[in-house]
């Protein structure tokens, strides 16, 4: 009789622990899923920074063009006032100078828009990628996820079955 008790109480701690390691896997589930969330989470917010900069690198150039606008039109004016000061008038070499200045200003105007462009574009990818790496990170969780609840299934099953 006494070996029927030990047997019984070897079972039941048997069954205890395999409960204990299925609720085990359990949690360890429900904790890879919410590290899962997370990180996603977090990587949204990356991803969002990185649109929120792209915007400002747009708002940025157009502060920039309209600043050297405003630069430039003061260096027509002062080569006017420097062409017609010298006793010259506003025709040939004086018209040649101004002319040249635009075509330069235009060019200048130009590569400061396609910078900022790169830089743009730069950050878009950055929030791209961001969020790729965050469903990565949700998937792998997910993956882990049924991992621990299979691994719950294996201890119950293997407890009760």
């Amino acid at each position: 009789m006494a070996w029927f008790a030990a047997a019984s109480t070897v079972a039941k701690i048997g069954m205890v622990s395999g409960g204990i390691s299925a609720v085990s896997s359990v949690a360890a589930a429900k904790q890879s899923s919410a590290a899962g969330k997370y990180n996603q989470a977090v990587q949204e917010r990356n991803a969002t920074v990185s649109e929120q900069q792209a915007e400002m690198i747009e708002k940025q150039n157009e502060f920039d063009l309209a600043r050297f606008d405003q630069q430039f039109y003061e260096l027509q004016g002062k080569t006017k006032t420097a062409v017609l000061t010298s006793n010259v008038e506003l025709s040939g070499s004086g018209l040649r100078v101004l002319r040249y200045n635009a075509e330069q200003a235009e060019i200048e105007k130009d590569i400061k828009t396609y910078n900022s462009k790169v830089k743009q574009s730069q950050q878009l990818e950055k929030a791209n990628f961001a969020r790729m790496q965050g469903q990565v990170a949700k998937q792998q969780a997910k993956t882990a996820e049924l991992g621990y609840y299979a691994q719950a299934g294996q201890s119950l099953l293997k407890t009760f079955g």
